[in-house]
């Protein structure tokens, strides 16, 4: 458990730190971060809420679902960084210090379409059970 302090000052947290706060300053107290149980995938966490009923003072995070469409367009975008650097690494043999390497526009065909059926394959996905099939 990683102690935090925070600053309350007339009820209200003013600051959070991760050291030790100034000697001889009031209104510091010890906190923990509360992380609520995700379902992989499908949760993430969002914001926070502070209890100061607690001791330590609680930070509580907060947990919103992810739609279908985000996880979507999220490994959509992860497969587009894939074939970017594979197309990257293929570029750069252009100006490398090795006249022996050359860019292979083969290489860069077959990541275009290996990514090109990733985002059909997730465009045909409605559930997050077809995505997680995916992955």
């Amino acid at each position: 458990m990683n102690l935090l302090n925070i600053k309350i000052v007339d009820g209200q947290v003013k600051e959070v730190w991760d050291n030790p706060p100034p000697e001889g300053e009031e209104g510091w107290v010890q906190a923990v971060e509360v992380y609520p149980e995700l379902i992989p995938h499908r949760q993430i966490y969002n914001g926070h809420t502070f209890d100061l009923t607690k001791d330590p003072v609680e930070i509580v995070w907060a947990v919103r679902d992810v739609s279908v469409e985000e996880r979507r367009d999220s490994l959509k975008g992860h497969a587009a960084f894939l074939f970017k650097e594979v197309v990257k690494k293929e570029m750069d043999k252009e100006v490398d210090n090795f006249p022996e390497t050359q860019y292979n526009a083969g290489t860069v065909d077959a990541a275009r379409i290996e990514f090109e059926n990733k985002v059909n394959a997730l465009d045909a996905c409605t559930t997050h059970e077809e995505l997680d099939a995916l992955l």
